[in-house]
């Protein structure tokens, strides 16, 4: 058995730290500054705020930034903020908004099902193997994929906002969440004790997912009246129409052409390779939640190209990296914080990767860009948190050097892919562990 030496800290370790800080002036004055503000007042670089304009050469949005409140449902948001451009084109409206609650209600009993699947398939397994702890530890967050919403759409359909509207709990998931996963971690117990009853089980536990939903957020409906008025006063009927008609007829987007590209700079993830995670996903049956990985240069690219040619595009992201959200801007030098505290906090991208520095946390919708000499400098985005304190009335400006840091996904339409992505996204993906960070969730 291989001996490791053990080093606890003495205090002559602690003395000799606490005389360099007390000897320290700067340090002494960074402490005195931030024991009366925040960190993010101290270390904001005023260069960089002064240096970010809001001003774009491509810039799409005419509408009103949309809120998730307290819920993790952005890549919903994101994806439905997308769709609603095109929308409101056809229906000449000025705000039109799909609902997100309706989306959210399909998500969370789609993904019940997933979760009881996965219970089933590894019920042999020991409760503490990794995986099955794993599934264990969030059984119906709700974070999510693209291909994810793409399958709630393609399976279910949408319906506007009127039809389906927000609930206190579909804006404010949390305690809809705890009782969700109590349901389904009891679920899960009475399926590895069932034995050959387990679909019978599983039928049970659903039902009981069903009525906690529809208690929740209201119960989805199978056909509404669909009419409206548009900008310039006209009165339209369409009439009765059943969710999949919906979104038959309202959206314009090729969802199924679109996939995904990420950049995952580390040396286990070779460019222009396919990528899907184990147990990753929501509806069983659905559309596999796949990656192609190429550089951000090539990212940039697709994305710049596509809002030029006036389509706006849904991207993950790690959302709290040097940003400020009353401002409303990204930049990788945001902030000074190694100077504050005199202590260098270093790792590349692919290191923040692997030592769980970052991962993607957040989506949001890119609507514009600013381009100088065929080159972006900065990007325009729409989040889903509301139109007060957050940026530009909910629309941030992200400086094109955090995009090459924190930026992680977007969903671009095939036909902009080169002939070599295209090559490449038709592979069999290499199948990440559930517990890669490329398989985070949005949220």
């Amino acid at each position: 058995m291989t001996t490791i030496q053990t080093t606890p800290i003495s205090t002559e370790t602690i003395q000799t730290f606490r005389d360099a800080f007390e000897q320290d002036t700067s340090a002494k004055v960074s402490q005195n500054a931030v024991g009366q503000t925040t960190i993010d007042d101290v270390a904001l670089v005023r260069d960089v705020v002064q240096g970010t304009d809001f001003t774009f050469s491509t810039r799409l949005d005419e509408w009103k930034a949309s809120n998730q409140r307290q819920s993790g449902r952005c890549w919903l948001f994101a994806a439905l903020n997308m769709l609603r451009v095109p929308a409101m084109k056809k229906m000449n409206v000025k705000e039109f908004e799909f609902s997100q609650n309706w989306a959210m209600f399909w998500d969370k009993f789609e993904r019940a099902n997933w979760f009881l699947q996965h219970i089933i398939d590894t019920a042999d397994c020991d409760i503490d193997d990794r995986t099955v702890a794993f599934l264990l530890g969030d059984p119906i967050g709700d974070g999510g994929q693209w291909n994810m919403f793409v399958n709630v759409v393609n399976k279910h359909g949408l319906v506007p906002k009127t039809a389906m509207p927000e609930t206190q709990s579909s804006s404010c998931t949390a305690k809809m969440n705890m009782i969700l996963q109590w349901k389904l971690r009891s679920g899960a117990e009475l399926l590895r004790e069932a034995g050959a009853d387990m679909e019978t089980v599983r039928e049970e536990v659903l039902s009981g997912i069903w009525r906690i939903l529809c208690i929740h957020l209201g119960t989805p409906p199978t056909k509404f009246m669909w009419q409206w008025q548009d900008k310039d006063k006209q009165f339209h009927r369409t009439g009765e129409m059943t969710p999949l008609e919906f979104a038959n007829e309202y959206i314009e987007t090729p969802l199924d052409e679109y996939v995904c590209v990420v950049n995952d700079p580390r040396a286990t993830s070779p460019l222009l390779t396919t990528y899907t995670v184990e147990c990753l996903g929501n509806v069983v049956g659905g559309e596999l939640v796949k990656y192609l990985n190429i550089d951000t240069t090539a990212m940039k690219t697709l994305t710049q190209k596509m809002l030029e040619d006036g389509k706006p595009v849904w991207m993950g992201c790690d959302v709290g990296k040097m940003f400020r959200r009353d401002i409303g801007i990204w930049d990788a030098e945001l902030f000074n914080f190694e100077d504050v505290y005199g202590t260098k906090l270093g790792l590349t991208k692919a290191q923040r990767l692997d030592y769980h520095q970052t991962l993607m946390t957040h989506a949001m919708l890119f609507t514009g860009v600013d381009v100088h000499d065929g080159v972006p400098v900065k990007w325009r985005v729409e989040n889903s948190w509301g139109d007060e304190n957050v940026g530009e009335k909910g629309f941030h400006a992200m400086n094109d050097s955090w995009f090459d840091e924190y930026m992680f996904e977007v969903a671009i339409e095939k036909k902009y892919l080169s002939a070599d992505m295209l090559a490449a996204w038709e592979e069999e993906p290499t199948v990440l562990s559930p517990w890669d960070p490329m398989g985070s969730l949005a949220k």
